[in-house]
């Protein structure tokens, strides 16, 4: 057995971390951009400056159509159906732990597309682990699921996008694996974001004023979007689910609601109580199970 290298044992973490701090942009952006024109902003960005990187660097491109088709539909189940799925649901009221709770399901249904998918083999050790990540993280989010006395079709119809966004990053990983595990990010990346794009823009178009309200706390907001989450958080994810197996990366999800929460505590000065201290360490001992096994 190969020991991993320095940044073999950062990556995960360094991901974690990142891809956590979208709650930061949804904070700062959403109230003055609806969720999906926020997004379509976003993804322009996004292509222009890999677009530039790209010829820049004279990175290659995907090697036929089949695999840029690939890579493209992988983007759209990563991008516009698990980010927009996120935003519609917090834009719509559904509190930040039931969202949390929702995706949070994504290791285990991962761990049951695996197996079918992709031949891999879950051990019992790694159910134990992914099961006792999901309990932290219900314990983190405990505390911020408030959603009593709500009528059933307003609860669906917040409910509805989270649960899609849930499809959405379980689906693209296993597909991800399965079909396209390998490509340049440089390219990689506008083959991901353009569909994204194209699809997120069209719905928003009829759902949505697509007016902005430019503010510094937007553009704030958009640049960290577009900087650490789409070129630093997804870049990262694309090289975990070439790397390792999908239950692995998958099992770093669970980390993402109690490093939010921290993050939360540390910037905005929301509260931790014991049992979402204690869920967090839940948390961590569920994924280094599942990691290990």
């Amino acid at each position: 057995m190969t020991t991993p290298t320095l940044a073999q044992r950062v990556m995960p973490l360094l991901f974690v971390l990142l891809w956590s701090t979208g709650f930061v942009g949804a904070k700062f952006g959403l109230p003055y951009a609806g969720p999906l024109t926020f997004l379509s902003t976003r993804y322009v960005l996004v292509i222009v400056l890999m677009v530039v990187l790209a010829l820049a660097m004279r990175a290659p491109w995907p090697k036929s159509p089949r695999e840029a088709m690939h890579i493209g539909i992988t983007g759209v189940l990563v991008q516009a159906l698990y980010l927009g799925g996120v935003f519609v649901a917090i834009d719509r009221g559904l509190p930040a732990g039931v969202t949390a709770l929702v995706v949070g399901m994504q290791p285990l249904l991962t761990a049951l597309g695996a197996g079918f998918l992709l031949g891999e083999r879950v051990s019992i050790r790694q159910w134990g682990g992914l099961a006792l990540g999901f309990f932290g993280v219900s314990l983190v989010v405990s505390n911020k699921i408030a959603v009593d006395g709500m009528a059933p079709d307003e609860l669906g119809t917040m409910l509805a996008p989270a649960l899609l966004a849930l499809i959405g990053i379980t689906v693209g990983t296993l597909y991800q694996k399965r079909f396209c595990p390998r490509f340049d990010l440089r390219t990689g990346s506008i083959v991901q974001f353009v569909p994204t794009l194209i699809l997120t823009a069209l719905i928003a178009n009829q759902t949505e004023s697509m007016e902005i309200t430019w503010s510094g706390e937007f553009v704030f907001a958009l640049l960290w979007l577009v900087v650490v989450l789409s070129l630093g958080a997804i870049s990262l994810l694309n090289l975990l689910i070439r790397s390792g197996s999908a239950v692995n990366v998958a099992s770093l999800f669970y980390l993402t609601p109690p490093t939010t929460a921290l993050i939360a505590w540390a910037m905005f000065g929301e509260t931790l109580s014991g049992l979402a201290l204690a869920g967090m360490i839940v948390a961590v001992a569920g994924v280094w199970l599942a990691r290990k096994a």
